[in-house]
Formats: structure tokens, C-alpha cells, sequence
């Protein structure tokens, strides 16, 4: 159970988005949450968590695809010492693989399928990151709908080279 405050807030976001379908309300408190934080100036944790959050409640490929690369730029800069002391159960590892997979779905929406397919094999390439957990499966299940999408392999191998 995460201790941080603002990541309490940023998970109320999601419930409401996510649990109870009120994406626009979602979409205000994440708005209000980042101008709290500083915007991109605030805690990388915050940003990366808030800006991966604020891009699934989005109505625009091109500002999903916006947020979801500043959702990568802050993990680059995001420690597990820093993850951990938020009580997030999982390491800075274990946040690519979701980051990656919405970059991979962005990019394939507006048909940029080179970059798709790139942003899914970096996705692939750190699914040994993640736990065999519901969040876990979900990213994997993820990834293996993304790729037939995409016309690759379906099934995530431990060899992601070319």
C-alpha cells in the first residue's frame, strides 16, 4: 500500500477513470495533481506515474502518445530507492513494459508501425521485470494482443533480438 501522498491521489484518478468510468473527472484531478507537482519540474516517480495515468484518460492519439512519452523520459530518471519509499511494489524495471506497450499502441494508431514495433520489442525485452501477478499478466496479455495487431510473433520469447 503506497504511503506517498500524491500517489494515493494519482490512484484515486485511476479508480475513478478505470472502476468507475468517469474519465473526464479523472482527467480534472489529474490535471490539478500536475500543476501541484510542478508539471515535468516535479518528483520523477510523480510524473512518470501521473503522466502514464493522465495519457489513458486522453481523446487524442497525439496528446496520449505526449504523455506517455514524458511518462518515459521521468522513469529514466526514477530510482528504486525512490519507488520503494512511495510503497509501490515494484521496481523502476517494472515500469517499462507498460510504458513501452502504450508507446507501441500510440505509435501503431497513427500507423507509425517501424516505431510500434520497436517500442514493443523494448516492451518484450524487460517483461522479466514483472511478477507472475495480476499486473504482471495484464502487461503480457497486453503485449501478446499488441503483436498480432502488429502482424509479430504472439508470443513473448526470451530472445528479442533481429
Amino acid at each position: 500500500m503506497t504511503t506517498d501522498p500524491t500517489m494515493t491521489r494519482i490512484g484515486q484518478g485511476v479508480e475513478l477513470h478505470h472502476q468507475q468510468g468517469q474519465r473526464d473527472a479523472a482527467r480534472e484531478l489529474f490535471a490539478q495533481i500536475w500543476d501541484d507537482i510542478g508539471g515535468e519540474q516535479g518528483d520523477p516517480l510523480h510524473v512518470c506515474v501521473l503522466a502514464h495515468s493522465m495519457a489513458d484518460v486522453q481523446d487524442d492519439v497525439r496528446q496520449e502518445l505526449m504523455w506517455d512519452l514524458r511518462a518515459l523520459a521521468a522513469a529514466d530518471l526514477v530510482t528504486d530507492e525512490r519507488v520503494a519509499e512511495a510503497g509501490v511494489p515494484l521496481s523502476v524495471a517494472g515500469l517499462y513494459p507498460s510504458l513501452h506497450l502504450n508507446l507501441s499502441e500510440c505509435y501503431r494508431k497513427l500507423g507509425e508501425i517501424d516505431r510500434a514495433r520497436e517500442h514493443l520489442r523494448q516492451a518484450r525485452a524487460g517483461i522479466g521485470a514483472l511478477g507472475d501477478d495480476d499486473y504482471g499478466r495484464l502487461i503480457k496479455g497486453g503485449l501478446e494482443r499488441l503483436a498480432g495487431r502488429l502482424g509479430d510473433d504472439p508470443v513473448p520469447s526470451g530472445d528479442t533480438e533481429k
